[in-house]
């Protein structure tokens, strides 16, 4: 009885509304390079392929990819940030939803519990700071630190909604924008940035690929 209610709650939680979120931000993706496949086919595949990276954490890839194949700022800037939008409402909402046992897949609870683990390390660093350390943290160039796992911490915070989301979102949004000047001035100047995503993708998958065998290890 306790079960069959929890599960009728869950539509009520603001975790549910941040997913909803992000099932119509992926539809409207999908439709989109649906629409566009044919008479934009390698634009297409360039942005697929950013969504690959970034699932995995590389936002530094994924911004270097679309300036790399001639895309601009603006155009950069939003894809990524779009992305991020969309990769935060899943990654946030089915962890948090499984921390708190709606979800109990073996699996996403075992996700959901490492990224609750690596939020915690860096809690007490941001909790002094409020609203401004959770800013710098999710903006900072790290593998560890973007915009998943500052909004798990905002969470750990008992930070509101608005409050989370908008350090978080505006962390990564300010992370996109030196990312792009940073990739755009490679691209014109040195040339070299074939190499150096490269070596961020080698990074973000060395980093992840016990995460990844563990995650589709679980029954």
């Amino acid at each position: 009885m306790n079960r069959k209610i929890k599960d009728i709650r869950i539509y009520k939680t603001t975790e549910w509304f941040i997913f909803c979120v992000g099932v119509f931000m992926s539809l409207f993706l999908v439709g989109a390079g649906w629409y566009f496949f044919e008479s934009e086919t390698e634009m297409v595949k360039t942005l697929s392929l950013a969504f690959a990276v970034h699932t995995f954490g590389g936002r530094a890839a994924g911004i270097g990819l679309c300036i790399m194949n001639g895309f601009n700022y603006f155009w950069t800037i939003g894809y990524n940030f779009y992305l991020e939008v969309l990769i935060v409402c899943f990654t946030y909402s089915i962890s948090i939803l499984s921390i708190n046992n709606y979800i109990e897949f073996r699996a996403i609870k075992y996700y959901a519990l490492r990224l609750e683990r690596k939020a915690k390390k860096h809690k007490g660093k941001i909790e002094k700071y409020g609203w401004l350390g959770l800013f710098f943290f999710v903006m900072t160039p790290l593998p560890v630190t973007g915009p998943v796992v500052g909004s798990i911490i905002g969470s750990l915070l008992k930070f509101k909604i608005t409050k989370n989301f908008s350090a978080s979102f505006l962390g990564t949004l300010a992370a996109i924008v030196i990312w792009t000047l940073f990739f755009d001035y490679l691209e014109q100047h040195l040339k070299v940035i074939r190499y150096i995503l490269a070596a961020i993708i080698t990074i973000v998958l060395i980093s992840y690929a016990r995460d990844i065998k563990n995650f589709f290890s679980k029954k």
